[in-house]
This record gives structure tokens, sequence and C-alpha cells, in this order.
């Protein structure tokens, strides 16, 4: 070329790796300067974020770029110059691959901060958003690399769908667990923490959401291990579900019939508001639900801080009860049947 004016090809080579380390370093400055300070006066500080992580790659493509023109220039055979590019190209890729993974994950916690926008990506979502954007850009890499090296790849392609159909059928109660996970993780019918009742009658708290199972741990300390496929095609009663952890209990309690009505209310609402751990906030009630065969029933209902406490509220509340009906003379009846027995004519009933 006439601009090197007959400089052999290692000093061409040796002027041109000079400038794309001058050129690299300028693209730096500018970013640093005029691009920071430009986006710098935004109100939103995702873009900030975004520039912070274009200085390293930017740099180091810039350099690549030049280290690619210098090894042309340096009359390398043509076996090394295709090998020298193909390792500069190699290297770009990984450059890009680690900025696209940091810039999706800087735009996924965007996301999930901003839920009444994007309902779907969330902070219990985010590990699902992770892999799939790491799958993606790490495929494509792959993609480009064989290109960058010349492998053709189709042929890889044809085997890896073989491979995936072969495995699909050994693996597909994994694989249905898999999806599973997935869109539980999206849809969010529980979350870690929540109470949940299944239709097969076990309840506890969920300590663990993997893509696999979910764990949930009972009242008797017993981990309970659950395919997600299970859980897909499970009802599942959310007992912390709603806007609020709080949770509403019932006490079924019957009075004989001649009782006074409003004594037995007065009782009732009297030791529920007197328990520490019933809210005063909805305020407890009572409910004269149905006139019985043997007795009249009342339903005590109040409100508690969380599910756990149910079961134990419920036995401390039967108890101060029944202790106050029993001091106040309130019958608790129960079923009574009177047998007559009927013996021959003229004979006594107890032959």
């Amino acid at each position: 070329m006439k601009i090197w004016g007959g400089l052999p090809g290692f000093f061409q080579a040796l002027v041109l790796v000079v400038l794309s380390i001058v050129c690299a370093k300028l693209a730096d400055w500018i970013l640093s300067s005029y691009v920071s300070r430009l986006v710098g006066k935004t109100e939103t500080t995702i873009d900030d974020e975004f520039v912070e992580l274009m200085h390293r790659p930017v740099f180091l493509l810039v350099l690549f770029l030049g280290l690619g023109m210098a090894a042309e220039q340096a009359g390398l055979p043509e076996n090394g110059l295709w090998a020298t590019k193909a390792i500069l190209k190699t290297l770009g890729i990984i450059v890009l691959v680690l900025f696209l993974i940091r810039v999706s994950r800087l735009i996924l916690d965007a996301l999930s901060r901003n839920q009444d926008r994007f309902h779907l990506v969330q902070s219990r979502t985010l590990p699902l958003f992770y892999n799939v954007s790491l799958l993606v850009i790490i495929g494509a890499a792959v993609y480009f690399l064989f290109i960058s090296w010349k492998i053709d790849p189709t042929a890889w392609l044809a085997s890896a769908g073989i491979i995936g159909l072969a495995l699909s059928f050994a693996a597909k109660d994994s694989l249905a667990n898999l999806f599973a996970g997935a869109f539980i993780l999206a849809d969010a019918p529980y979350k870690i923490g929540d109470f949940v009742l299944l239709d097969t009658g076990e309840r506890g708290r969920v300590t663990h959401i993997g893509l696999r199972s979910t764990r949930m741990l009972t009242r008797d300390d017993v981990e309970i291990t659950i395919p997600n496929a299970v859980m897909g095609n499970s009802k599942i009663t959310n007992e912390s579900g709603g806007p609020y952890e709080k949770e509403r209990i019932r006490v079924k309690v019957g009075v004989a019939y001649g009782t006074d009505v409003d004594r037995v209310e007065e009782l009732l609402i009297s030791i529920a508001v007197s328990h520490p751990e019933i809210m005063r906030e909805p305020e407890p009630r009572v409910r004269f639900r149905a006139f019985g065969e043997s007795s009249l029933d009342f339903e005590l209902l109040g409100w508690i801080q969380e599910p756990v406490l149910r079961g134990r509220l419920r036995h401390l509340l039967c108890k101060e009860i029944y202790k106050a009906f029993a001091e106040e003379g309130i019958e608790i009846p129960y079923p009574k049947r009177d047998v007559y027995l009927h013996g021959d004519a003229g004979s006594p009933a107890g032959d």
C-alpha cells in the first residue's frame, strides 16, 4: 500500500498495534468523558450502569480489530494468518458474551424492580430468566465460534437434534418436572415461606422451589419433596396467599336449647378479645349458625397473624371456652338417644 511508503511488513504491523491501542484508549475516553456525562443527565440509572459496563468491551474489541489488521500486514503465512484471525474472533466473541450476560442481568434486575408494569419478571422468577438468557447467549456464541473456525454447524445441529430426541424420551419425567417448575416460577401460585395445603392432605411451609421439585416442611418438622409435575397438576390451597399473610380461624361450639344466646355471644367475644394472639383489627365476631338437632350452633371467628398459629390457638380457645361455659353453667350438649325395649305381651320388659 502506498500509505506505508515501502515500510517493511513487520513495522507496518507494529504501527497498527500502536494505533489500535491509541484508538482503544480514545474510544474509552470518549465513553468516560462525553457519553457518561450525557447519560448522567437522565433520571434513570440503568443507562449509567450500561455505559459503565461498556468500557472494557469497547476497549478490547477495538484493540482486537487493530490486531487483526496488523496481522494482515505482518506477512504471516496463510495458515498462520487464518489461525490468528480465528483466535482474535474467538477472544472477541468471549468478550461480547461476558458483556451481554452482564447487560441481560442488568435489564432483568431493572424489570424486576418495576413489577407494576412487568408482572412476569419478579424476584422469585429472576433465576429462570437468568438461565434462559444465559442459554440463548451461549448458544449464539457457539454458533459464531463454529463459523469463525470454519466448522459447518449443520451436522452438529442434526446430531444435537437426534440426541435431544433420544434424551426427551429417556428423561420425559424429568423434563415434565423441569417445564412445570418453570411455569410455577413464572405463574407464582405460591412462594417460599407460604403455608400451603395440597389436595392429598399435606400441609406445611414452602422451603424451596426448584426447577425439578418443591420442598415443604410440615408441622411435624418433616420435609416433603414433591415433583413439580405433581404440584402443577394438583389443587393447592395457599393459606398465606392474598395481600396479607393473616388468616381467619373458626371455632364451632354448640350450647343447649334454652341458653341465653346473648350471654353466649358476649362470652365468646370476651375470650377472643382477651387472647393476645387474636388480632384486634379486624375484630373477632360470633355468628349464630343454625338450630341443630340437640344444640344451638355458634361459631367464633378471629384473625391470626400467620397460618402456623392456627392449630395451637384453636386448642387454647377450645380450652378457654369450655372453662368459661362451665363457670357460667352453660351446657354443651351431646346427642342423646332414648332406647325402648319391647317384650312379649304379659311378660316383663327386662326378661
